[in-house]
């Protein structure tokens, strides 16, 4: 046998499950592609743990028993999900069966524990799915004959990797077949290779999310070395293990069902939520420590934006709600989750029913301090009551000696301000024993207390913090705080402390890793002083090589303006926004102003508005402003509201900004935290930050979206240090670097032009179709893109030196990551660098890969896509030689086109903007274009198109088109919910689809 083989690697994997993970060997044979189960498995199982109710059902069925409980079984699973009939079994003629047995909290019944060992998990090999091909999946896992993971390897001794078992699902996984359709067989599928592990629960070709299932090194991305075997043998050895994969698929596995009204149509968004490693692993190690060590233990949890906070509490929250101890003693008498956030209040219900199947365990206290009085009195199973309700928790829970209670706080807030942070700090002030500190004085200028939710979130873990430490610890109660951000007060509180006696969190996912691993964005990537701005744009001024033409006056306009008053900067910010932020993520992306104080924020505003009628720019850029209460001012005597200002109520602003007109926000004291709005772009801040306020305020940058792929800060009151001070506990990796310099970006470039990897020829062809704005990006042009890099990868594989390698590698990342910056800075393009960008950008891609930290990244059409429309709109480049041998250079706003020139938009992006006067673009065609092509490919609605009338296709049309429109909400929340709430909208789009749709399925036939 080939030691270095993939087939050693699966060979290592089965072994390992036979002799330690509770396995036993599978027979591919025995696998039913048209049942998707192993049927005799199935039926063995039943007949041997559950033989009364198969002889009761014998009666009925006779002979025929085998195939009618099948039969029964399939339906079930169909219309259930594979999960529930796992968890909960069927019931054929009255006759109920269980699929499985899992292990009960506590060891009071030992028939439990015997039935439980009675589960059969098998790991089988090379399964042949499918009736249709001869396509196997290296492993299959199955518990009592029913599939419920899938695992394809990849071995990096054989130039395969990580990537190439996903790129395997996506493109040989056919979803359509029972073993890898959503929710029906399979609950979970692992791409594996020696070093990481990846996992989805919905394979969708090219559409697959996939999550890393890694633990995790130095606080980043990947897995530690191993010094007994493979970096990912945790998978196998750890989580696949019986006990473990039996309590992920019985207590964390969790269907979530979001629902949607359209028409009168219900229609329903599901998703298969499987832990990530660090939440498995936090839930675990907590509940383990609490079993270990009972109540009276306080434990924070340090987990990143981006890490499913409101999963960790719900399974923490039920693994807590039923632990025993040795003796057969519940550790908690109940569980108390202190929040403000509906969201999490219906996802604890919704999640623990599906654990349960029973209503009532968890009891929402909605009214006032009596029902959290009965509840904790009445020893509900879990509570779950607000942040401001704490200090009667506190004062209640504490006088129960006799009883022991798990707190559960979480930090995050949805309130924006206004009445609930008066109504808050009064219920602190009045309720709170412990000795309460004023509040700090915010709204500087305007002479008001203003708080907004950021404020409240810091105090609310600081009055906790007090009240917590005033009191002590009590053998009665242990608390779990969970936190992004914790002050040092909160880790002294709720933190333990190390071998050298400083406090660290309990369990930490870091914001490198989240970053690294892709769930939110390095807002610190492309963070800028004023006084750097300024600089930069001096320098580029006086730089001969970059001093061309209308370049200098735009960037000498900015260098004439020191922003010592609300015009220029406001000047500065417009200006940098229309020329530079307004093209990103595909046109879409919004920035905001962070002030300091209401009375700025107004003034502001009203500069905003003049500068923007003043200059002509009011059809493309709308502004709102955000703060608390009312600001008086000279035109305002009697003070003025934030709704008065912008016409909307302050419930409505954030649904208002995500509107595409809308594009900046102006905010004080608002919306700072806590707000996810995934367009944001750009923030300009012109107040004093620092600490965790620095953090959580310039994170509101940090998510992720179709298309974006950074994010921009210019800074015009911070310090560089302060900034990168206030992120270091929280960040684990410095990123705000040394200043760079302009000319650095053509002494990098000639360097790379030397090593003759690439030729300016095969750049320029590549531009000649990336930056045509006509071009169709299908997978044929993007595969063509590709041919294009191909050259320079044969090129750069040929080089003898693996250092010389790394160098040209090293220095074409460094060199994409400065231009990256500095188009950040200049409003204008230098055509050279353009082409060279989108050339570099795709050719990092294409090269192979050594380190673990090195990402595929625009390795999928939809992300191209949005990236090539982002640098069209930044500036197309204009292809035709001019006499003097240079490429034209780029028109001011963007995409220059002659005066016949017009890009072509969708026909349905066409008549919707003459229709309803919106400002669709190319970039949302693309959300169009894809539920066209999946509704063509449809089999039921091609034969519906064949048989039927247009009115009578409709039927069968508008049922699929919801739900295909459903499945892609998130690539385009605007169109989705315009289609949704405005019904005359919604009903030309229904029907234009419906008319080209029904066309060209009957032109293909004619």
């Amino acid at each position: 046998m080939n030691i270095t083989s993939e087939n050693t690697f699966e060979t290592a994997i089965v072994a390992s499950l036979l002799e330690s993970g509770g396995y036993i060997a599978g027979d591919a044979s025995e696998f039913s592609a048209e049942l998707g189960m192993f049927k005799a498995e199935v039926l063995q199982f039943l007949q041997t743990t559950q033989a009364k109710q198969w002889d009761r059902l014998s009666a009925i069925h006779g002979e025929d028993i085998s195939n009618r409980i099948i039969a029964r079984l399939y339906k079930e699973m169909d219309l259930r999900g594979a999960l529930d009939v796992i968890r909960n079994g069927f019931v054929d003629y009255g006759v109920r069966f269980k699929m499985a047995f899992f292990k009960p909290e506590s060891g009071l019944n030992p028939d439990t524990l015997a039935m439980y060992e009675q589960n059969q998990l098998k790991v089988t090999r090379q399964v042949y799915y499918s009736k249709k091909n001869k396509n196997s999946v290296d492993l299959v896992l199955s518990l009592n004959g029913l599939p419920v993971a899938t695992l394809e390897l990849k071995n990096r001794f054989t130039g395969q990797n990580i990537t190439h078992a996903k790129r395997q699902y996506a493109t040989s996984r056919d979803h359509r077949e029972l073993l890898f359709a959503f929710k029906k067989r399979a609950l979970v599928h692992f791409a594996v290779d020696d070093e990481e592990v990846y996992m989805a629960t919905r394979i969708d070709g090219d559409r697959t999310y996939w999550l890393p299932f890694n633990k995790g090194h130095n606080n980043g991305a990947g897995n530690p070395p191993n010094p007994a075997g493979y970096r990912s043998d945790y998978l196998w050895r750890d989580i696949l293990a019986k006990d473990s994969w039996l309590e992920i698929i019985g207590r964390f596995i969790h269907l979530q069902v979001e629902e949607f009204e359209f028409e009168g149509y219900t229609r329903k968004k599901e998703k298969l939520i499987f832990p990530r490693f660090h939440q498995l692993d936090a839930v675990r190690k907590i509940t383990h420590h609490a079993q270990t060590n009972g109540a009276g233990h306080n434990y924070l949890v340090q987990h990143s934006a981006g890490s499913g906070k409101s999963n960790s509490i719900a399974w923490l929250s039920y693994r807590l709600s039923g632990l025993h101890n040795d003796a057969n003693q519940r550790i908690f008498d109940s569980v108390i989750v202190v929040t403000d956030r509906r969201v999490l209040d219906s996802q604890l219900q919704n999640t623990i029913y599906q654990f349960e199947h029973k209503s009532g365990v968890v009891q929402r206290i909605d009214k006032d301090s009596q029902q959290l009085a009965d509840a904790i009195e009445g020893g509900a199973n879990i509570i779950i009551t607000t942040l401001q309700k704490f200090p009667f928790v506190i004062d209640k829970v504490g006088g129960l000696a006799n009883r022991r209670y798990a707190v559960i706080i979480d930090e995050a807030h949805s309130s924006q301000g206004g009445e609930a942070s008066k109504k808050m700090k009064q219920v602190l002030g009045d309720n709170a024993t412990s000795v309460q500190e004023p509040y700090p004085k915010y709204g500087e200028g305007d002479g008001e207390e203003v708080m907004d939710s950021q404020d409240m979130v810091s105090d609310y873990i600081e009055q906790i913090d007090q009240s917590a430490a005033a009191r002590g610890r009590q053998a009665n109660l242990s608390f779990f705080a969970f936190t992004a951000t914790p002050k040092y007060k909160t880790l002294a509180v709720f933190g333990y402390k190390d071998v050298e006696g400083k406090p660290q969190p309990f369990h930490l996912y870091s914001m490198r890793q989240a970053i690294e691993e892709g769930f939110i964005l390095d807002v610190l990537q492309h963070y800028t002083t004023y006084q750097l701005y300024f600089k930069l744009c001096k320098a580029i001024e006086d730089d001969p090589k970059i001093n061309r033409k209308k370049a200098a006056q735009a960037i000498g306009r900015f260098v004439s303006l020191h922003p010592h008053n609300l015009a220029q900067k406001t000047e500065i910010i417009i200006e940098h926004f229309r020329q530079v932020v307004a093209a990103k993520i595909g046109g879409r992306a919004k920035a905001m102003l962070v002030t300091g104080s209401r009375l700025h924020a107004k003034r502001y505003f009203e500069e905003f508005k003049r500068y923007i009628k003043l200059k002509g720019y009011g059809q493309h850029i709308k502004i709102l402003v955000a703060f608390s209460g009312k600001v008086v001012d000279d035109n305002f005597p009697e003070g003025v509201t934030e709704p008065q200002l912008t016409g909307f109520g302050e419930k409505e602003l954030p649904q208002k900004f995500a509107d595409d007109e809308y594009k900046i926000l102006i905010v004080a004291d608002k919306y700072q935290t806590g707000f996810d709005q995934p367009l944001l772009h750009t923030m300009y801040v012109d107040k004093p930050l620092s600490g965790v306020k620095a953090v959580q305020t310039l994170s509101r940058l940090n998510r992720t979206a179709p298309g974006k792929e950074d994010t921009f800060i210019l800074d015009f009151v911070n310090e560089r240090q302060t900034i990168l001070d206030s992120f270091q506990p929280y960040y684990e990796l410095t990123t705000v670097t040394d200043e760079p310099e302009p000319n650095h970006l053509y002494d990098l470039k000639a360097k790379l032009d030397g090593q003759q990897i690439y030729l300016m020829s095969e750049v320029d062809v590549l531009a000649r179709v990336y930056f045509d704005p006509t071009t169709q990006m299908t997978p044929r042009t993007q595969a063509q893109l590709y041919s294009y890099i191909d050259p320079a990868v044969d090129r750069y594989k040929a080089i003898d030196s693996e250092d010389s390698q790394d160098e040209f590698k090293k220095s074409l990342r460094t060199w994409t990551n400065l231009y990256a910056f500095m188009a950040q800075i200049m409003p204008f393009r230098e055509p050279e660098f353009e082409k060279f960008y989108a050339y570099a950008k795709l050719l990092l891609t294409k090269l192979p890969k050594r380190d673990l930290a090195e990402s595929m990244k625009l390795s999928d059409e939809v992300a191209l896509e949005y990236y090539r429309l982002e640098k069209i709109k930044e500036g197309s480049i204009d292809l035709i030689t001019g006499e003097d041998g240079e490429l034209d250079g780029l028109t001011e706003a963007g995409i220059k086109c002659t005066k016949d020139e017009k890009i072509a938009l969708s026909e349905i992006i066409d008549v919707l903007n003459e229709r309803f006067g919106t400002e669709f673009e190319e970039a949302d065609r693309l959300f169009f274009e894809q539920i066209e092509t999946e509704l063509m490919q449809d089999a039921t609605l091609k034969v519906q198109a064949r048989v039927n009338k247009l009115d009578t296709f409709k039927y069968a049309f508008e049922e699929l088109f919801i739900d295909k429109l459903i499945e892609r909400m998130d690539q385009n929340q605007e169109i989705f919910e315009k289609i949704l709430e405005d019904q005359s909208f919604g009903g030309l789009v229904k029907e234009l689809m419906m008319k080209k749709i029904y066309g060209r399925l009957n032109e293909r036939d004619s």
